[in-house]
């Protein structure tokens, strides 16, 4: 997104399981498709890597530079795996940040940190038979001293480059909580110079990218879930006039991409790309400066059928055949990512929210009719706030005040990221101490052991009022453990 941001993007895809991407061949073609033969066969030289048609993963023309990320924890699984996606990347990557409880179940991803052997064995194998980079992705441990021990670890056994995210292992879901800055420029500081390091995590918006590198000194940024709900993210305000509208410029600086441009773009790329068709024939963007050039709302003519209105898909009716699931894994991601982009705005248009529940895989009308709905709406919005802008601007207002440091609760992160919600912006999550207020987050049994074995020994003498010394943890226990870092944005 942005005219000069092919310049500076590189691209990662999901991570892949190694095991199932060696043995199963329907795995592979699910998940990464180079050409349109797929990867039946592993090859066999470098001279006979690109003999099929590029297609989608990986071809030159509009999808490099790629790095193929795997997890493992065999040396061999993962090699295999590396060689049927040499031909068609640039380098390929070793997730050691995943924190899930299927790669806890799996025993790869993140926990794979306590076995530094493994780790140097699964990415020296790599870095002595591939004829591409090798490169790894890890997150932080306990102290700052231990990570910088694990990171040159990982540098040694051969990887090019590394990226680090910020938090420990067990900050995620609603413990996620801030990303420690700190630590990256702790290793910085002692990596050696020629290092290349990634930064990942407290990257909610555009600006944050700049003021990541500049406070860790990192060479690059990577964004993932920021990047699902606001795909702009790494792309610049336009710095001259936006004829076509994609760009709200907004009051006091809360401008940004409409999630109606967006959403156009990403199903023109699904036609272009995956469909291989031409895209419907739409209006032009409604934009205040041209409004009486518009056509009516809700309306787009099409090459191949009648014009369609902004309603809601209507329930499947007995007799009109049986649905086929599409295979293709472009279109099975569709809807998931555009209940991502449209977060603010399905909150606000519900319908909008049902519609979108209801359109399945593949059908393209279906989302076809979801944006004109969404344009609808967008249009709607800007009219209304033209009429009265001080009205979003007392929206913002009335979010709560902040008593305390921004680093001690999200509301200041909401407020300077909050945008109109026909505009493409970020979810953020609440802090762990908000999270265990609200009840969306509760203590572990190991957690609430924790704060008793470290007060009074068992054999401790009884209170005068009969109950032992041991203390029952609370919030601030909790809290004081987790030991949040004061640096960074809110979540990324």
């Amino acid at each position: 997104m942005g005219p000069d941001s092919s310049k500076n993007l590189l691209a990662y895809t999901p991570m892949l399981h190694s095991r199932l991407f060696t043995e199963t061949a329907k795995f592979r073609d699910h998940h990464f498709q180079p050409t349109r033969e797929g990867l039946a066969t592993r090859p066999e030289s470098p001279s006979n890597q690109m003999s099929s048609k590029p297609y989608l993963d990986g071809n030159p023309s509009t999808d490099r530079p790629l790095i193929v990320q795997f997890c493992a924890n065999t040396p061999d699984e993962l090699l295999e795996a590396a060689q049927y996606v040499e031909p068609h990347c640039d380098a390929v990557d070793l997730n050691l940040g995943c924190p899930q409880g299927i790669a806890k179940r799996g025993n790869y991803g993140a926990f794979l940190q306590e076995d530094w052997d493994l780790i140097y064995r699964l990415i020296n194998k790599l870095h002595l038979h591939l004829d591409i980079p090798v490169t790894a992705k890890m997150r932080i441990l306990e102290t700052k001293e231990k990570t910088l021990d694990y990171a040159k670890m990982i540098l040694s056994a051969g990887a090019s480059f590394i990226t680090i995210h910020s938090r420990r292992r067990d900050q995620k879901g609603h413990n996620t909580g801030l990303a420690d800055w700190s630590v990256l420029k702790y290793l910085r500081e002692r990596l050696p110079a020629e290092t290349v390091i990634f930064a990942n995590g407290n990257i909610l918006r555009h600006d944050d990218i700049e003021k990541c590198l500049e406070d860790t000194g990192a060479d690059g940024v990577m964004s993932a879930e920021g990047n699902l709900h606001d795909p702009t993210i790494f792309a610049k305000p336009p710095t001259a006039c936006d004829k076509g509208g994609e760009y709200w410029p907004g009051r006091h600086g809360k401008g940004g991409y409409r999630v109606d441009a967006v959403f156009r773009r990403y199903m023109d790329i699904i036609y272009k790309h995956v469909l291989e068709q031409p895209s419907p024939q739409r209006s032009p963007l409604f934009t205040l400066s041209h409004q009486s050039n518009q056509t009516s709302r809700g309306q787009v003519s099409t090459d191949e059928g009648p014009k369609m209105d902004s309603q809601p898909p209507k329930k499947r009716q007995k007799g009109d055949g049986k649905y086929v699931k599409p295979s293709s894994p472009n279109l099975l991601a569709l809807q998931a990512h555009l209940f991502r982009l449209l977060r603010p705005l399905v909150t606000k248009h519900t319908n909008i929210r049902d519609a979108l529940a209801k359109s399945r895989a593949g059908d393209m009308t279906a989302f076809e009719t979801v944006l004109h709905m969404v344009e609808d709406v967008v249009r709607d919005g800007l009219l209304d706030y033209e009429s009265d802008p001080a009205k979003y601007d007392c929206e913002v207002a009335k979010e709560k005040t902040v008593q305390s440091n921004e680093d001690e609760s999200s509301v200041a992160t909401v407020k300077e990221c909050r945008r109109p919600w026909w505009v493409c912006q970020p979810y953020v999550r609440p802090l762990a101490k908000e999270a265990l207020e609200q009840g969306s987050l509760t203590m572990s049994k190991k957690e609430k052991r924790k704060p008793k074995a470290e007060t009074v020994p068992e054999s401790a003498e009884p209170e005068e009022n009969g109950k032992s010394g041991r203390q029952i943890p609370d919030v601030a226990d909790f809290m004081q453990q987790k030991e949040l870092p004061a640096q960074g944005m809110v979540c990324g």
